[in-house]
């Protein structure tokens, strides 16, 4: 099924010349099986046979390739018909493409692998796993109940113990049992990897287990802890693989010290990939030692039953272990980001803008558009150094004194034709690729950062939507959808417009609109313009009390962003400080995709993209609900209205932060929001628990997201239905249009790991280079904000960071604060309460931490060869930080002003300099990767809804 998907995707996919040839079915080429033949053998002779037809077929004028690893059968047909090859893969490969080396070796690598894997089965006689049940099998399995399905999904911090499988089609009887089936140890796994859909057989209930409720760092830390688990779960064991979902992994070689311990073989080698979930992939290769230094690509070609590790080949080098290139290219593989440049067929079909040949707006779509250019004030408001500007806003006073409200957003549909070269790629893409130094474009420049951008003073294509309100209760009275042209007066960012908002007009120099008017015009729309920003605001404050009071949530997400400077260095790393014109836009976002999701689903109730956010289970606040109790406050969880309202009301006026960490563990306990087909479930699921709406979309974003691209066309269809007007284009059916949102919520969740994995990175960079004994900056103030068996969760304000602390070390030893408060091990116990944790020394003395305590912590790198590096707390004191009065300025305020980035930049860059040697195929592979740098992070304000604290504790269990 995997190959079978593989290759119809293959054959989807309009950027490959492929195509499907039934030759069973084609009367020139068919040939009868004959009696005794091998199916293999009759499929041999029947592809040679079309090919020798579509040969004359050609007028024997286009040589034709047969390419199979049959010897016999390129002995018989090899020389039988002049202008027919009948060769092997590796003969191909050195005959008529001799100058692509690294495809050569991979294919060397490929059937190496494959010889040893054949002699490997014929050698061993002992199984190390039992073998999976035929497919059948599992299939009357899970229908009888049996049997259960699900994703295996292992924990990275006891990747070689524990692993769990969602249940997916079975009713538990016990509405005690969690979500998910314990899969415990190796055996218990039976060869499936992170990501197969596997089939479960439950095991009886005196053999479930529990998982460990202990801190850890890694599978031997877990072993060693001697932690009690949790109460028994589910626990079962996989009978079977119904997909595996293999992809490109990216591993570490060992040192040479460790090759020589593998044994006798050299040449198969072990090695580590840098997800510590994926085990070690056993490959042959004679370039060990050579490539102990870098990052490799390998893929998994099989895992049989006598192999304790499954077999791979190598495919490609990335980049030196730790240089900032190859740690980014490494992120973007173990993502599946695959962004190369466009193609030149592509560009092809892509408007020109440049001196000479301008563009301008048609007579044919002049006529056909409702021209907003000289009736409407339309503005943008977006972070600083935005190109690609998606949304402009406008707000007037109608003849009748009623307000009029407009959303405008780019009308990226008209230059990306359904099914052309540029959509299919979008498609693929998905949405575009925001990483902490760079981005990758879902569409090229020419479009996202000009022709479909809304930037000031330029004609522009826009898709609108225009409501009437009341001109007091702001009620909706009508609404408006349709194609425009609009030319954005002001391209404002969000300081600006939050200065505007205010009252501080000294802000009026730093917009560029501003600078050449004289006084008069200057004062007369800075009035205009101010205006239209209150009264926005005004809007924006009914529009979501309307939903405040249908229980729409307010989730804490501090978002940590790099910023880069003039010359793409790394300037600084900011918590991004909330405003008020921050939700006024936000607001006007979502009231246009409310609107259109309703005006696409009433056209098209079966085939309309929507998105929901089903309501969260319920024993996932549980954690919630007692940190609030220890501070004396109840969260009422039965709905979204009752935990809006409860986190409202538990506000700590000595403390701010307590509110910060509650709303922060409710966005935790969420489920994900996803993009559905409207036909695919019931109308009650359509629903949005945490912005309270019944039918919700994603419209106002079509430059960096397909699914808002599907959705305008969408919506141009039910205008055309509206007016009784042919609609332009085939839509989606419900099974395509499943499908689709399938690839783009598995391409988001992509995109939000890259983006939090590159941000760790250089979080990572930038303290592995400070002393933590003497670097004033490694020490700040954290809070507490879990309880574990053998340490703490902090929370750091400072940077936005969570992280683990233990109190436990791995020597057995416990900690202990004397008289100054200041830290040290001794031989101890811990004891684990509800609300704190009490650590004990031998001889008598005790501490104790509460949740939501201060303490001072210090913050470390701990380095690694062969996974990503990680940050690590260690709690100095059992006291708040005392901030020296050289650094008050910057850690009182929730803005940090540190050199992080700026530094990481420039350490990389000296060490660049000093390499006198530098590797060709970093530098190849940069370019492969590396589309777009930009100015500045653009980040995702739109998501605000989905956006979490930084959470640096997945690098240890929880």
């Amino acid at each position: 099924m995997r190959q079978y998907n593989k290759l119809r995707n293959l054959l989807k996919d309009a950027r490959h010349d492929c195509i499907l040839f039934a030759n069973e079915f084609q009367q020139c080429c068919y040939l009868p099986r004959e009696r005794g033949e091998s199916l293999e053998k009759w499929q041999t002779r029947s592809i040679y046979n079309a090919a020798v037809w579509y040969y004359h077929h050609c007028q024997d004028r286009m040589p034709i390739v047969m390419v199979t690893e049959d010897e016999e059968a390129i002995q018989q047909y090899g020389s039988e018909t002049e202008g027919v090859f009948v060769i092997s893969f590796k003969n191909y490969l050195d005959n008529f493409w001799p100058d692509l080396k690294a495809a050569r070796e991979l294919c060397d690598s490929i059937l190496q692998s494959r010889r040893e894997r054949e002699n490997e089965s014929q050698e061993s006689h002992g199984k190390e796993y039992p073998e999976h049940l035929p497919l059948e099998v599992l299939e009357a399995g899970i229908k009888s109940g049996r049997y259960i399905q699900g994703i295996l999904n292992v924990n990275k911090h006891r990747a070689q113990i524990e692993a769990f499988v969602r249940l997916q089609g079975a009713s538990s009887k016990d509405s005690d049992l969690v979500s998910d089936i314990l899969i415990h140890g190796m055996k218990a796994r039976n060869r499936s990897i992170h990501g197969d859909v596997v089939v479960v057989e439950l095991l009886p209930k005196n053999e479930w287990k529990g998982r460990t409720a202990a801190l850890c760092e890694n599978d031997s830390d877990d072993k060693a802890s001697g932690e009690s688990p949790t109460e028994p779960m589910p626990t079962g064991r996989v009978v079977g693989i119904l997909q595996k979902n293999w992809r490109d992994y990216v591993v570490t070689f060992p040192s040479k010290e460790e090759v020589q311990s593998q044994g006798k073989n050299a040449q198969k080698i072990l090695v580590t990939p840098w997800d510590y979930r994926i085990p070690k992939i056993r490959i042959s290769t004679q370039q060990a030692e050579a490539l102990q230094d870098f990052r490799v690509v390998v893929r998994i070609d099989s895992w049989e039953s006598t192999s304790v590790h499954p077999n791979g080949h190598f495919v490609r080098v990335l980049g030196r272990i730790r240089d900032l290139e190859g740690e980014i290219a490494t992120i973007l593989v173990e993502n599946s980001i695959s962004v190369v440049p466009f193609s030149e067929a592509q560009m092809c079909e892509m408007p020109v803008n440049t001196p000479e040949n301008p563009w301008k707006v048609s007579p044919e779509e002049e006529r056909e558009r409702k021209d907003l250019r000289r009736s409407h004030l339309v503005f943008s408001i977006d972070p600083k150094g935005c190109e690609d500007v998606d949304d402009t806003l406008s707000v007037r006073t109608l003849h009748n004194g009623n307000l009029e409200l407009g959303v405008h957003i780019a009308d990226v549909t008209h230059f990306v034709a359904p099914n052309s070269y540029i959509d299919i790629e979008a498609r693929t893409r998905a949405t575009t690729y925001y990483l902490a130094d760079r981005r990758y474009d879902m569409l090229p420049s020419i479009l996202s950062a000009d022709l479909c951008s809304l930037l000031g003073g330029v004609d522009r294509y826009a898709v609108s939507i225009m409501w009437e309100l009341d001109k007091t209760s702001y009620e909706i009275k009508k609404v408006w959808y349709g194609r425009t042209i609009i030319r954005s007066a002001y391209k404002l960012f969000y300081e600006a417009a939050q200065e505007l908002l205010d009252g501080n007009f000294s802000i009026v120099d730093d917009i560029p609109e501003f600078r050449d008017l004289d006084e008069k015009s200057r004062q007369a729309k800075l009035e205009e313009l101010v205006w239209a920003i209150g009264k926005l605001t005004d809007i924006a404050r009914h529009v979501r009390a309307k939903r405040d009071g249908c229980g729409a949530l307010e989730l804490e997400g501090v978002e940590v962003r790099v910023q880069l400077d003039e010359k793409k260095n790394i300037h600084d790393l900011i918590p991004k400080q909330p405003l008020e014109v921050h939700e006024t836009v936000a607001e006007c976002m979502i009231l246009a995709n409310h609107w259109v999701a309703k005006k696409i689903w009433e056209s098209f109730p079966h085939q309309a993209l929507l998105r929901q956010h089903p309501p969260p289970h319920q024993e996932f606040f549980s954690e919630l609900r007692e940190c609030a109790k220890a501070k004396g406050f109840f969260i009422d969880t039965r709905s979204n209205k009752t935990l809006a309202d409860s986190l409202d009301n538990a506000n700590d006026p000595n403390d701010p932060i307590v509110n910060r960490l509650l709303r922060s563990m409710a966005t935790q306990a969420m489920s994900s929001a996803l993009y559905f087909s409207s036909g695919a479930c019931a109308e009650e699921e359509f629903h949005h628990y945490g912005l309270a709406l019944d039918k919700y979309t994603h419209f106002t974003s079509p430059i960096r997201r397909y699914s808002d691209i599907v959705v305008h066309r969408l919506l141009m269809a039910a205008i055309s239905k509206e007016k009784k007007i042919e609609i332009k284009g085939n839509l989606f059916s419900n099974k395509d249009l499943e499908e689709l949102c399938r690839h783009i919520n598995n391409r988001n969740r992509a995109a939000q790991h890259s983006q939090k994995q590159s941000t760790e990175l250089f979080q990572c960079m930038y303290f592995k280079d400070k002393d933590p004994d003497t670097e004033e900056r490694c020490v700040s103030d954290g809070v507490i904000y879990s309880i574990r068996t053998n340490g703490v969760l902090v929370f750091i304000p400072r940077f936005g960071i969570k992280g683990a602390a233990y109190l436990k070390n791995k020597d057995g030893l416990v900690i202990s604060c004397g008289p100054d408060s200041r830290s040290e091990w001794k031989p101890g116990s811990l004891q684990r309460f509800q609300n704190k944790i009490t650590s004990t020394t031998t001889d008598g003395e005790s501490v104790t931490f509460h949740l939501f305590d201060h303490v001072t912590v210090r913050i470390s790198v701990q380095a690694s060869r062969c996974h990503s590096d990680t940050i690590r707390l260690e709690i100095i004191s059992n006291k708040p930080y005392k901030i020296p009065n050289t650094e008050l300025f910057h850690q009182s305020s929730p803005l940090l002003k540190s050199e992080l980035v700026k530094e990481v930049t420039k350490s990389v860059e000296e060490a660049q300099l000093a390499q006198e040697v530098k590797v060709n195929i970093i530098q190849e592979e940069y370019q492969e990767y590396c589309q777009t740098k930009g100015r500045s992070l653009y980040t995702l304000l739109e998501e605000i809804k989905d956006l979490a604290l930084l959470d640096v504790s997945n690098s240890y269990g929880l």
